[in-house]
């Protein structure tokens, strides 16, 4: 039996035997279109969104996904640099023990009842991270070609695993382009991935860092991708890779700016629902496909805010997806100063914080 053979057999035979072990979580698999996706609420796990030096990247780890699902979740987005399974020699080739992981992780979203979400966080041609791509996505056909090419491969790789398993999400938060050339280069990635898989469930992030939704691509068959994090003196405040942010005042929630204006429920319900909600309403599928608040944001201020996200989430029947589970952002070992953590499991969890979440 090949790899693929046994990923799809594991995909479609397993559920009844996991049965005794996951309880109620088999009968809780959701079906997922284009135009329906279904309200996933989960984690980003990021042990492949940056290449470490010397390719020693962890693998991702099953607990992470049993404790997910333990506690209510059902939604991963693994975010991947492509030079995890590139040789250093050729990003057109490709390392087949790196893409085993891949594998692991897809096994893991089984066995737990886990949607596992690719995503391109680092492709050819772009990242929105430093360090810069040697070429442009964007205006140079030989990355283009070559994203092209990776997304095919996963396509073949996970071809006939169903949809509410195994969902691609392009390209992570495209910035400051016009929508004419990122429809164009989703277009090519689409038509990419469908001549290998056809059924396959796509997203695409929206424009503008992921915060803009993308009519172009409305008659595509694909959904949406949007973000969490308005206002960014509330989830990036003195985040160190955001310029000036050491520089913002201590915010609040609501949070009054300096114009005295202010950013509340109500103008988050405006600004970052209802554009969306237009999209929505020609049938593309919407997921909040990160968001959260950074570690040096008051606690208290974070909560508030994070409440009214979900509300405003909820109503308009979106999942959603933290960055991350682990981390500055995430429920366990995000170092902050005003938490009183619990010890759990080799880790400190913030219980406020989680328990807001599922109730999310």
């Amino acid at each position: 039996m090949t790899r693929r053979q046994f990923l799809h057999a594991a995909s479609t035979l397993a559920i009844a035997a996991a049965a005794p072990e996951l309880g109620l979580q088999a009968a809780e698999l959701k079906s997922a279109t284009a135009g329906h996706l279904p309200r996933w609420r989960g984690f980003n796990l990021t042990e492949r969104c940056v290449e470490r030096r010397q390719g020693n990247n962890p693998p991702f780890q099953e607990s992470d996904f049993a404790l997910m699902a333990k506690w209510g979740f059902d939604f991963a987005r693994l975010p991947l640099s492509y030079l995890c399974w590139t040789a250093p020699d050729g990003w057109l080739k490709l390392r087949e023990t790196e893409l085993q992981d891949l594998d692991e992780a897809v096994e893991f979203g089984r066995k737990h009842a886990v949607h596992i979400n690719l995503n391109l966080h680092r492709a050819p041609g772009y990242c929105v991270n430093p360090p810069k791509e040697p070429l442009d996505l964007w205006t140079d056909e030989k990355a283009l070609a070559a994203c092209a090419f990776h997304w095919a491969q996963l396509a073949k790789r996970y071809r006939g695993i169903d949809s509410k398993r195994v969902s691609f999400d392009l390209l992570n938060e495209p910035a400051n382009i016009s929508e004419e050339k990122y429809v164009r280069v989703v277009k090519s990635l689409v038509q990419a991935i469908r001549a290998e898989d056809p059924q396959r469930l796509i997203i695409a992030d929206g424009l503008r860092w992921g915060r803009e939704p993308v009519h172009g691509l409305a008659d595509l068959g694909i959904a949406q991708s949007t973000r969490g994090y308005d206002p960014m003196q509330v989830s990036h405040y003195k985040a160190n890779w955001v310029r000036g942010s050491d520089a913002w005042a201590e915010p609040t929630w609501p949070l009054t700016l300096k114009n005295q204006s202010t950013i509340d429920k109500e103008r988050l319900r405006n600004e970052r629902i209802v554009p969306w909600q237009q999209l929505a309403k020609k049938g593309v599928g919407v997921h909040v496909g990160e968001w959260g608040a950074f570690s040096r944001t008051p606690h208290a201020v974070v909560l508030a805010w994070m409440r009214d996200c979900l509300q405003l989430w909820k109503e308009a029947g979106w999942g959603w997806a933290l960055w991350n589970l682990r981390g500055d952002f995430g429920v366990l070992d995000s170092n902050r100063a005003d938490v009183d953590y619990e010890d759990f499991r080799g880790h400190k969890l913030d219980r406020q914080m989680l328990q807001l979440l599922q109730g999310g």
